[in-house]
């Protein structure tokens, strides 16, 4: 029997139920009562006939690994004093209980970005990249305090951290970026966070209001002290807006940045006399590396479109005689009419790999080991990542393995050796790359070799072979090599045990689409409906079931990293098993795993990090509550 023909007979009828298996656990509903049959799409409706504009109108080309790498700054703390008005302790759950012991405040504003130098993204001058150069030249761009990616930020464990978010973007329809909207809500992901300081979907300000985050930089469970050996510390962490509805355009817009944590293990100094410090490469050697594609109109804008409605070149679609069925659970037929082609829900992808909102950066690197911390910022192209080395003498070109350090924010317990980096949205790795085994001249190359429908949904099943490789950085070895006080330790988190006893559901969902838009359980996304009421220091086990067989869903849970139990029937891999964020769930995929919820109240959400996804609205809202009000 096929898994669909299950869920029609088993719980895919109204009102059907899924019992958990552990003990103390009830039976909970995890359909929604206008779901018939089940959800019985077989593919995408959007028309095979038409081409995207990546494939139509091409971004401006122009030279890969010719342009600088952007490092961002690190953020720097304000006197509190200047904050004005004072924050308000009483807006924030736990605030006297992890008072802040450092302030900042970032200012979001337009401004114009050169995603290269060369024309007709810069102004022409070698290297001048970014900011600098001509003001009146570059791509309209969103960030905070003038950049993009936004600054850096260096958090500790035990420092409270409180943030203020002011927005000075333009109004709507008075600023140059036209795709996306001023209003964003900024997440912290995947921060220990109470609800109203994460910056879920429904918290969004508009331009001249601002937003207080209050970050208690506690690991999951441990409010009250930890030990150096704690096993739910994160290190990788990253944010971005989350505006309901705008999630994909806001961020494509500039709105991302990182924010690493650090402890007395993982304490961002590689000369660390203290015995128990991994001595992981520091300073200018930890480098955090964020990807966007982006496509760019030929005067070299940034632009959000399909089939190019803002420069004249209109499809012109014949329209459908009558609405017809498309296989969605509620009978619904679609017409598909000619305005809805003019806009994709199914994915966005751009034709030019951009590395901190540079396209294809190079490095000039000193011959000894690096940390760096890739992370795929959307909106929807996924990559797996490999190694290219060009030797410097004229030699053979070859590939080379990752030290992998990291699966998402979260230190993995052994580094592991791999060929391919696979970097779905959201997910982050840290890795070493140790170039004093590379001669001077070397060029060690970042290229892309997974391909990706030209509709942004989910990969095609290939991957791309050496000529049509999409490249995305360069590392360039120079001089001789240099003192390396770094280590690449061999042991380094514990992973938490899992005790099933504290299991008190387990829940389902299921991924689909339905009538052009993404569907979680047969629903649409509410921000006033709670699809799970989760009680406060509980564990649960949740599935994901992806049921299309064209599509992908990096899917992402906020508050709590978990434990991935099962992936298609089968243990998870030496990298699977980690505590992750984000479930990479493939065409037919089935992901179970296992999580807590502790220390904080309040709604969170869950939802595909194909942003364009989640915003054509795959996503619920979740609630922790008081023990004994669950569902």
């Amino acid at each position: 029997m096929k898994r669909r023909d299950a869920l029609k007979l088993g719980f895919g009828a109204a009102g059907a139920t899924v019992a958990a298996t552990q003990a103390g656990a009830v039976e909970i509903e995890q359909w929604p009562d206008n779901a018939a049959e089940g959800l019985t799409q077989s593919g995408l409706v959007f028309p095979d006939t038409f081409q995207p504009s990546i494939v139509t109108d091409p971004s401006p080309f122009v030279e890969p690994f010719t342009a600088p790498l952007n490092i961002m700054p690190l953020a720097e703390p304000v006197d509190p004093d200047t904050l004005d008005p004072a924050p308000e302790p009483a807006r924030h759950q736990r605030y006297d209980d992890f008072p802040p012991q450092k302030f900042y405040q970032e200012v979001l504003s337009e401004f114009r970005w050169k995603y290269h130098w060369q024309p007709p993204y810069g102004d022409g001058t070698p290297d001048v990249v970014g900011k600098d150069g001509d003001p009146d030249i570059g791509s309209w761009h969103w960030g905070f305090n003038g950049i993009t990616p936004g600054e850096t930020y260096h958090a500790r464990y035990g420092e409270p951290v409180f943030l203020r978010r002011i927005n000075m973007l333009p109004v709507v329809g008075a600023g140059k970026v036209q795709f996306a909207l001023p209003s964003p809500t900024i997440h912290l992901h995947n921060a220990h966070t109470a609800s109203e300081s994460d910056g879920i979907p429904q918290d969004f300000f508009n331009p001249g209001e601002f937003w207080d985050h209050h970050y208690a930089n506690f690991p999951a469970g441990s409010p009250n002290g930890w030990s150096a050996y704690n096993t739910e510390i994160m290190n990788t962490l990253w944010y971005h807006d989350h505006r309901l509805d705008f999630t994909a355009t806001n961020v494509y817009a500039g709105f991302s940045g990182f924010y690493l944590l650090f402890d007395e293990r993982d304490s961002g100094n590689e000369r660390d006399r203290n015995r128990r410090a991994f001595r992981l490469p520091s300073g200018k050697y930890d480098i955090p590396l964020i990807l966007h594609d982006v496509q760019f109109t030929a005067d070299g804008q940034a632009r959000w479109d399909f089939f190019l409605p803002d420069n004249g070149d209109q499809p012109n679609p014949e329209p459908r005689p009558s609405p017809v069925d498309v296989g969605n659970s509620q009978g619904a037929p679609d017409t598909f009419d000619s305005n809805r082609l003019q806009y994709t829900t199914q994915g966005m992808i751009g034709d030019m790999v951009t590395v901190n909102r540079i396209i294809t950066p190079y490095l000039d690197v000193d011959r000894r080991k690096y940390r760096f911390r890739f992370l795929n910022g959307g909106p929807s192209r996924l990559y797996r990542l490999r190694l290219r080395i060009v030797p410097g003498d004229g030699g053979d070109p070859y590939y080379d393995d990752w030290i992998v350090l990291s699966n998402d924010g979260n230190l993995l317990e052994a580094p592991l050796v791999e060929s391919t980096l696979s970097l779905w949205v959201a997910n982050r790795f840290d890795v070493i790359v140790d170039f004093s085994k590379y001669s001077d001249g070397d060029k060690i190359q970042v290229w892309n070799d997974l391909e990706i429908r030209d509709d942004g949904a989910g990969p095609t099943g290939y991957m791309l072979d050496d000529e049509n490789m999409m490249p995305v950085m360069e590392f360039r070895a120079k001089g001789e090599k240099v003192d390396d006080p770094s280590r690449i330790p061999a042991r380094m988190r514990e992973l938490p045990e899992i005790d099933m006893s504290e299991v008190r559901r387990e829940r389902l969902f299921v991924f689909d689409y339905d009538n052009g838009l993404w569907t979680v359980n047969g629903r649409l996304m509410d921000p006033n409906r709670v699809d799970a009421k989760i009680e406060q220091g509980s564990a649960e086990i949740w599935t994901f079931r992806n049921e299309g067989n064209a599509w992908a869903h990096p899917v992402h849970t906020h508050f709590e990293e978990f434990q991935i139990l099962e992936i298609n029937g089968r243990p998870p891999s030496a990298v699977e098993r980690s505590r992750k964020d984000v479930v990479s769930l493939g065409p037919g995929d089935e992901v179970t795993f296992y999580s807590h919820w502790r220390d904080f109240f309040g709604k969170h959400v869950m939802h595909c990090h194909n942003v364009v996804h989640e915003d054509h609205a795959m996503m619920i809202r979740w609630d922790i509550v008081e023990p004994g009000q669950g569902d």
